[in-house]
């Protein structure tokens, strides 16, 4: 088990560097293949360790979730300074702020467990969520790197690269536990959440700068609300909207939910936890050629039949094959909304508007989520 990290790293590392040879796809779709995981494992690490560290560290047990719920807030909060930042400075110095500001974000949530500060936390929370607002930029910076007619192949190499998110990320908040010592652990697995974030900005300075401001490009644009009064624009929004909400309500919930309350061990929710974050991204190997054969607006809805049975199978009850398949298929109704979500939004907007639509999007997307964390108030009350 101690291996594991380095075993899942090295693959990562064989996958971007022997991918361009497999799919002949541009070297930046690669990059941000390898880029994108490391990042991404904060959220991960994150959804098992915020909780149970904040069950320990929280003043009032009602506010246990408070770190990951800041997290997503604090992505909501900078969607749109991050948009205006891209705009000012391109994609790739973009992406290393917003990725020196998630190393800043681990080292002071390592420093909360270390000292036993909830509020620092907190902070370190909010710090990491600004990151992934940046680091969600990172697919539309796959799709300017493709032509149009292989958005569908790029999104989904970039979305398998999130297994990869879910294998280091929990992995690394269970071993990393007691590498130093502290009252309830973890302070290792934030320390080693910096040198991976660390190794993603090594990738990032090997991106190729693409041309993503908007007065570099003729035409007037149209204003925010004559897009967004377009039914493309709404179904789009809405799919991946409403994929991100319910995923998140529940997925927030469950580590609390199974080791607090119904109580399964530790490295039996990290194994729920790693099947749902593989569940999310898997699909996106078959995911291009599924859309080609049965079209976005047929995926939405195999992934709003998913949600159902999510709601079925929570009702039914608690054992760790009902938690699992709960959020198996709740991994696999995100994947087919919120990827179908990202290719429909394109067709709702001109190259030229790209930057302000994008930005409305992923706010609204990240707000939605947002709502859903903040209704969370375990361990007084049981989600799933």
């Amino acid at each position: 088990m101690e291996y594991t990290l380095f075993i899942t790293l090295a693959v990562l590392c064989l996958c971007a560097f022997f991918g361009k040879h497999v799919i002949n796809l541009p070297r930046n779709l690669w990059l941000l293949f390898f880029a994108q995981p490391l990042a991404m494992c904060a959220t991960s690490l994150m959804v098992l360790v915020s909780g149970i560290l904040g069950q320990h560290l929280a003043p009032d047990p009602e506010i246990a979730t408070l770190p990951i719920s800041t997290l997503i807030i604090g992505v909501a909060m900078a969607v749109i300074p991050a948009n205006r930042l891209t705009n000012r400075v391109g994609r790739r110095a973009s992406l290393l702020i917003g990725l020196s500001i998630a190393v800043i974000g681990a080292l002071v949530s390592a420093s909360a467990a270390y000292y036993l500060s909830f509020w620092l936390l907190v902070v370190g929370s909010v710090l990491l969520g600004f990151s992934m607002s940046f680091v969600a930029q990172m697919r539309f910076c796959a799709l300017e790197s493709v032509d149009e007619k292989d958005n569908a192949t790029a999104l989904s190499v970039l979305m398998v690269g999130g297994i990869f998110a879910a294998m280091l990320g929990p992995e690394l908040a269970v071993s990393g536990k007691d590498w130093i010592d502290s009252a309830h652990g973890f302070v290792g697995s934030f320390v080693g959440l910096a040198g991976l974030i660390l190794l993603s900005m090594m990738a990032i300075t090997q991106i190729t700068p693409t041309q993503v401001k908007e007065s570099a490009i003729e035409g007037a644009p149209r204003s925010l609300i004559d897009i967004c009064r377009q039914p493309i624009f709404l179904v789009a929004l809405a799919s991946a909207a409403i994929g991100y909400g319910v995923m998140s309500y529940v997925m927030t919930a469950t580590p609390l939910s199974m080791h607090v309350l119904d109580g399964h061990t530790l490295e039996q929710t990290k194994w729920v936890v790693q099947s749902h974050i593989i569940a999310m991204y898997l699909p996106s190997l078959f995911s291009a050629w599924i859309i080609r054969k049965v079209g976005l607006l047929n995926v939405m809805l195999i992934g709003t039949l998913c949600y159902l049975a999510v709601a079925l199978f929570a009702y039914l009850g608690h054992s760790v094959m009902h938690y699992w398949w709960v959020m198996v298929l709740l991994g696999i109704g995100w994947n087919f909304l919120f990827s179908s979500g990202t290719l429909l939004l394109p067709k709702s907007y001109e190259t030229h508007e790209r930057l302000r639509v994008q930005a409305i999007n992923d706010f609204s997307i990240f707000c939605t989520q947002a709502v859903s964390y903040t209704h969370l108030t375990l361990p007084t009350k049981r989600i799933v």
